[in-house]
């Protein structure tokens, strides 16, 4: 593959500091030799500017940062769309998940039918009337398939970006209450970390990628790191109990990279104010290489 490394250095969709140095981290950890030890070519593109939060005012209570979040996110597209149009595979790291709004937006089109697989430990479903904190990383999703403010769904000029039904959910166990009736009430497949307990990782991944409408003709993977269990990734932007464990993350990216139809990528909210030595980010930086083709043996 051709792939292109996008950073986005973005820390204002969160109320916690720290996920702005992520794509740093991530570099640290030998991201793009590690790909190339794969036989891929790599070229890093560099970041996409992001202003501080501490530089800009807040917006609206429900909607924190609203309007840098749309700037960084519709530069974010840009990029992605140019790495789509030259066949390279837009790598995107990391930074708070609300730039998944601008990759989402990069790889939709008019014409194109996208699938993502979303592996997180929360929903991101929320809307300006449902968020309980105002943070733009618990929206992305929503914005994505057309739920909530018009500026955020609107990213790209394309809205919505990915129909419902082409979305998958994966580890998810911590979501609002208004946001788990939305997504009960939605055409989104959701595999809980009960899913997980009770089917095994395996299971759970190929229903997940099967679900996903095979009229699609784009997949893109949308792993945010604290899908993994905090004792073994402590460095997220949102740590939650009782995620998946090691193996089961690097078996989770194998099954991506046996189902050949990742066609993009992003690995967020990778936050080192709370990391041990790097240990998450070299963490993600090897679940990426497992999406990307590594094996055992």
């Amino acid at each position: 593959m051709n792939v292109r490394i996008i950073g986005v250095p973005m820390d204002l969709g969160s109320n916690r500091r720290g996920t702005d140095m992520g794509p740093s981290a991530l570099r640290a950890a030998d991201l793009a030799s590690r790909l190339e030890n794969l036989d891929h070519d790599v070229e890093d593109g560099g970041n996409v500017f992001a202003h501080e939060p501490e530089t800009q005012a807040m917006d609206e209570a429900g909607m924190r940062f609203v309007d840098e979040i749309v700037r960084t996110s519709e530069a974010v597209a840009r990029r992605v769309r140019r790495a789509k149009l030259e066949d390279e595979v837009p790598l995107v790291i990391g930074g708070d998940h609300s730039l998944a709004m601008g990759t989402a937006a990069g790889i939709a089109t008019e014409d194109s039918r996208v699938g993502i697989l979303w592996i997180d430990a929360h929903g991101d479903f929320n809307t300006p009337k449902t968020t309980p904190s105002g943070n733009v990383h618990g929206m992305p999703l929503a914005s994505i398939v057309g739920r909530g403010d018009p500026r955020l769904c609107e990213i790209g000029g394309v809205a919505p970006k990915v129909r419902e039904e082409d979305v998958a959910m994966v580890g998810t166990r911590s979501l609002d209450p208004p946001e788990a009736e939305a997504l009960r009430e939605s055409d989104i497949s959701v595999h809980t970390m009960r899913d997980i307990d009770e089917q095994g990782m395996r299971s759970v991944m190929e229903a997940a990628i099967e679900d996903i409408d095979p009229d699609t003709d784009w997949l893109h993977v949308s792993l945010d790191m604290d899908v993994v269990d905090p004792e073994i990734a402590p460095g997220v932007g949102t740590p939650v109990p009782g995620g998946i464990s090691y193996r089961e993350a690097h078996l989770a990216m194998e099954i991506v990279n046996d189902s050949g139809s990742m066609g993009s990528m992003e690995v967020v909210e990778v936050n080192p104010i709370l990391d041990e030595r790097n240990r998450t980010a070299d963490l993600a930086v090897g679940l990426a290489g497992s999406a990307f083709g590594k094996r055992i043996l």
